[in-house]
């Protein structure tokens, strides 16, 4: 055993650590082992190297072998936490963090690590408190602020994450999310020249401009792209997906899909195969599957096509955007329905391009979309939907090869208690 020798390998792995050069780091703390085996400051640093490079089973290992020898060392507790968390076990990565919070009430990372814990847990009223907890022991950690204002957004409390959110920016004007989120609550507000700036001020600090740039045009500060972009539909969706259906018909009284469904249960007629675009959760599912012999399904969404899958009412069910979908299926459909959907794109030509592809000659297409008065196209709205006039949808059905069979308005759900004016759509193509 040298000391001298295990002493300098580990301040040079230490160095190379602050360096971020995580492989050189690792031999230096494996050499310094070799000299002084089970030494717990080396395994705990070499456990916080291996976080680094992606392995945190073997981290696990070495911090167990720690605490083994030295159960009350703090940052052997902490690292501890972040491979447990690395590896999808956050209620055993908390009970880490609490651990080290029992050994030092005022240790500021194991707070903040635990708020960060509690929101994956969706437990944001505890979270609040350990961020509370964090930044009064770090007043201008500019990241605990935002990350204060995200859970304060989880629980509904708009005014208050404005306040954090301002106070991060405060600290760090370069936090491109906190701009993006500021704005996110100024338009709910209907701020939205406030958001606007927000928005722009997001794209300037590296933000995602095809996102923020959505956002932006919503708050009428440039003009609309021709859909919603596809990771902001699916994260949205994937996130939602269990409690989708819950907020759609009991909060939002949601009830397009029975209107679609009546009209054709009216028409007396069974489909040999059915096509519903954008399926969602399948709330659709359980009115058309008894007029129709085979169902498919596609969305983007996974979360919500596992949800749909577990009603077992489809046939077959696809994780795809729906106008590349339509261009690439071999199927044919004798009924294409679509809810919930249109209200994420603006340009539906490539859609009907795609419907009138796959439908048979006298089959049916039905949809609805939020129905823009004004105008012969089509306009995103505030809300992040699209709405889209009479006069676009007579001009699409036209110009693809389809008869309109029946156009009826009448509210689709409701927004803040007031119902949203819809145009539910009924199309039948050529022969």
């Amino acid at each position: 055993m040298d000391f001298e020798k295990a002493r300098a390998l580990f301040v040079a792995g230490v160095q190379a650590f602050e360096a971020g050069r995580w492989q050189e780091a690792e031999t230096q703390f494996r050499g310094s082992l070799a000299e002084m085996p089970g030494r717990v400051s080396t395994l705990s640093n070499l456990a916080a190297t291996l976080l680094k490079l992606g392995r945190p089973q073997e981290a696990l290992a070495l911090l167990d072998q720690a605490l083994a020898t030295a159960p009350t060392d703090l940052e052997a507790w902490c690292h501890r936490g972040l491979a447990l968390a690395d590896l999808g076990r956050a209620d055993d990565a908390l009970a880490c963090f609490e651990r080290a919070g029992d050994l030092d009430p005022d240790h500021a990372a194991a707070w903040y690590q635990r708020g960060m814990l509690l929101n994956v847990l969706r437990r944001h009223a505890l979270a609040l408190q350990a961020f509370e907890r964090f930044l009064r022991l770090q007043p201008n950690h500019a990241q605990g602020w935002f990350l204060q204002g995200e859970t304060l957004q989880s629980l509904d409390r708009p005014d208050a994450a404005l306040t954090a959110y301002d106070r991060a920016l405060a600290l760090d004007v370069t936090l491109a999310q906190a701009w993006s989120n500021r704005g996110s609550i100024l338009r709910d507000l209907g701020q939205l020249d406030a958001a606007a700036l927000a928005f722009r001020n997001a794209i300037a600090q590296g933000a995602d401009p095809e996102l923020n740039g959505y956002f932006l045009a919503a708050a009428g500060g440039g003009a609309a792209p021709s859909h919603a972009p596809g990771r902001y539909v699916a994260f949205m969706f994937d996130d939602y997906a269990k409690q989708f259906d819950q907020h759609l018909v009991n909060v939002l009284r949601y009830r397009a899909p029975q209107v679609l469904a009546g009209h054709l249960q009216g028409l007396g007629i069974h489909f040999s195969a059915a096509l519903d675009l954008g399926c969602g959760t399948g709330l659709c599912a359980p009115l058309f599957r008894p007029l129709v012999q085979r169902l498919d399904g596609v969305d983007l969404s996974q979360g919500m096509l596992e949800q749909a899958r577990a009603l077992g009412l489809y046939d077959t069910l696809s994780q795809a955007d729906v106008a590349e979908f339509l261009a690439q299926t071999d199927a044919r459909y004798a009924l294409v329905l679509a809810a919930d959907v249109f209200i994420y794109v603006g340009d539906l030509e490539a859609v009907f391009a795609g419907v009138a592809r796959v439908l048979e000659p006298g089959g049916t297409f039905c949809f609805y979309v939020e129905h823009a008065r004004e105008g012969d196209c089509f306009a995103l709205r505030s809300s992040l939907r699209y709405a889209h006039s009479e006069p676009y949808v007579r001009g699409l059905a036209q110009r693809h090869g389809f008869t309109v069979q029946s156009m009826q308005q009448q509210p689709i759900r409701e927004d803040q208690r007031r119902p949203v004016e819809g145009l539910f759509v009924f199309l039948q193509r050529l022969p």
